[in-house]
């Protein structure tokens, strides 16, 4: 008896975590193939629940890579000024807008800004995240404990990398920028 009880929970504890994992698990296609990442609620609860929120209202569907800094990273997700299939669609000003949520406090950790992390992105204000989010390409530490990290890249970086660069002289400012084409849970 006390063998089938204890099987059970392990069969039980397994299921649960593997859904668990799953639930934080998006996928985020883009002209090049499917990027996978986690989101790392644990860390960044109000971040990830955002997120969530606006990738399951297709907010992000559309939405250009705005500045692009080849060797730093890719920034997305003005769901406002960015979003290249909306009337307020203006490439001058994206990077400007968020979201109509309100913005959200920062949930810095400790967590580093490596090649393939997510991190929130934000003005002046610490508390000023909404919307916008990057990629890194390359390690960046000295965003570490300013930014919120939320998730990061598990499979598919390669087409990560592949996202069009922006013009170094205008601060990685595109024309003609690649966009996300959905933002989806797993």
């Amino acid at each position: 008896m006390n063998k089938i009880l204890i099987n059970f929970i392990i069969i039980f504890f397994l299921t649960t975590n593997l859904t668990m994992s799953e639930e934080n698990i998006m996928i985020l296609k883009l002209k090049d193939g499917e990027v996978k990442i986690e989101l790392f609620d644990d860390v960044a609860p109000n971040h990830v629940k955002r997120i969530k929120e606006l990738a399951n209202s297709g907010k992000y569907d559309n939405v250009v890579f705005h500045r692009v800094i080849d060797g730093f990273m890719a920034q997305t997700g003005d769901v406002k000024f960015g979003n290249s299939q909306s009337a307020n669609f203006n490439l001058s000003r994206a990077g400007m807008g968020g979201s109509d949520l309100p913005n959200l406090q920062q949930e810095f950790s400790s967590l580093p800004h490596e090649r393939g992390t997510l991190s929130m992105a934000r003005s002046s204000d610490p508390n000023s995240a909404n919307s916008q989010f990057f990629i890194c390409f390359k390690p960046a530490p000295f965003l570490d404990r300013q930014y919120t990290v939320f998730g990061k890249v598990i499979e598919g970086m390669e087409y990560v990398d592949k996202i069009k660069r922006g013009d170094e002289n205008n601060n990685g400012s595109v024309d003609d920028p690649d966009k996300i084409i959905s933002f989806k849970p797993l």
